[in-house]
């Protein structure tokens, strides 16, 4: 019986020995591979590694430094439920098997600020890939091309990002959370995806079903609008409407314009921050937000979305018609002199022309078929302001010169 006993005890020792010396060593292996495939764009160092017979895989003091920032994410703890040991040797044999359920939580998560988290390789001028402008900008200097960076950050008090992050994959549905110390949160819910850690793209593919996505900014949106609103030398509103002229900007030049409820939503959150509430549909354009012919009758229905848990309507994009093509100057010449010099009325001038105008009435048609009328009261490179009287005073309003599709005066016709 002693016999029995101590053999049993030698092959529990043996069968423990071996798992951990298995995980390890396959561990070591998918790290490398992982190392391999992401050697273009960092360093992946993955830690000590520990497992648990329960089927959990420990990685601790594990970090990633991203070739273009100058500090590192470093992790704790992360730690990965397959559920029972078995699973977790089979999934760290073959990532393509992972379990029916299995969860991932990375602790002490910390990105410490520079600020210059850039490196000088790294162009930053405000574009997209394409060249297109980008969408969001949020200014944060006298130069609206100056925007939000590190060192702003570091100024208003926030010198590192830290958090915590939660993955859980069910039989039905993919949930997430990633929770920050002052700089808010994000949660996930994704029915009926499923994660492929070896081909990550084919987990857009695994679903119809769209992901529902909770933003919470923890009061950070305020502090910013605050901070840059005062940078930038102008009072919050101005600001605001500073960073929404980029968006639309960006937009026109992708031939797009944004509802006014979009722009309302855009600035209430850019103002005040809170809670929103999007259903995403990451494989699809524009990640599912509508985009409507403004000639097409029977309409989509707008973008589900809830701010602070109330639902806002109306938040769509629509596309922007053709641009016209190139006025002829001949021709434009020949209706100059058509011209009557004797009477007042609107007449068309290039927007290119515009400064001549200061001080007149003007009609200005925007793409989205607004019309704005009232005094020209200045014109930059980028834009025009256009003063009307609302209750017994003078409000400007400013707009893109990119988004506007027509110009005219009031003025007598020219003599020929």
């Amino acid at each position: 019986m002693k016999r029995l006993l101590t053999l049993l005890i030698v092959l529990a020792l043996l069968t423990f020995a071996a798992f951990k010396g298995a995980v390890w060593w396959l561990t070591d292996q998918r790290m490398a591979e992982a190392r391999l495939a992401l050697d273009d764009y960092g360093v992946l160092e993955r830690g000590t590694v520990g497992s648990g017979m329960d089927g959990r895989l420990l990685l601790t003091n594990a970090r990633w430094q991203d070739f273009r920032l100058t500090q590192p994410l470093e992790s704790g703890r992360v730690e990965l439920d397959a559920g029972s040991p078995l699973a977790l040797l089979t999934a760290l044999a073959d990532p393509d098997n992972l379990p029916a359920q299995w969860s991932l939580r990375a602790e002490g998560l910390g990105l410490v600020l520079d600020a210059n988290m850039f490196r000088n390789w790294v162009t930053a001028e405000g574009t997209s890939v394409e060249g297109d402008p980008a969408l969001l900008v949020l200014p944060c200097a006298p130069d609206p091309r100056q925007q939000l960076g590190s060192g702003d950050l570091m100024r208003m008090g926030i010198t590192g990002l830290a958090g915590e992050l939660l993955v859980r994959q069910t039989a039905s549905r993919v949930s997430a959370e990633l929770n920050t110390a002052g700089t808010g949160s994000v949660e996930v819910d994704w029915p009926g995806a499923r994660i492929d850690l070896t081909t990550p793209a084919d987990t857009l593919a695994s679903t119809d079903e769209p992901m529902a996505v909770i933003l919470r900014d923890g009061g950070l949106m305020r502090r910013i609008a605050a901070y840059c609103s005062r940078e930038a030398g102008l009072d919050t509103m101005e600001w605001a409407r500073r960073a929404i002229g980029a968006l639309e900007q960006g937009l026109n030049a992708r031939g797009l314009a944004a509802s006014e409820q979009l722009l309302a939503l855009y600035r209430q959150w850019l103002l005040e921050g809170g809670e929103l509430n999007l259903s995403i549909e990451p494989s699809e354009p524009w990640l599912g937000i509508p985009v409507r012919d403004a000639d097409a009758e029977g309409q989509e229905a707008g973008w589900q979305v809830a701010y602070n848990g109330a639902g806002v309507p109306d938040i769509y994009l629509e596309a922007l018609p053709p641009e016209p093509e190139p006025v002829d100057e001949a021709a434009e010449t020949s209706a100059d002199t058509r011209e009557n010099p004797a009477v007042a009325g609107w007449y068309a001038e290039p927007v290119a022309t515009a400064s001549r105008w200061i001080g007149r009435p003007v009609r200005v048609t925007l793409s989205n078929d607004n019309v704005v009328e009232g005094r020209l009261v200045s014109v930059s490179e980028r834009e025009l302001e256009v003063a009307r009287v609302v209750a017994g005073g003078e409000v400007a309003y400013p707009m893109l010169l990119s988004a506007v599709s027509g110009f005219e005066v009031w003025r007598r016709g020219r003599s020929e």
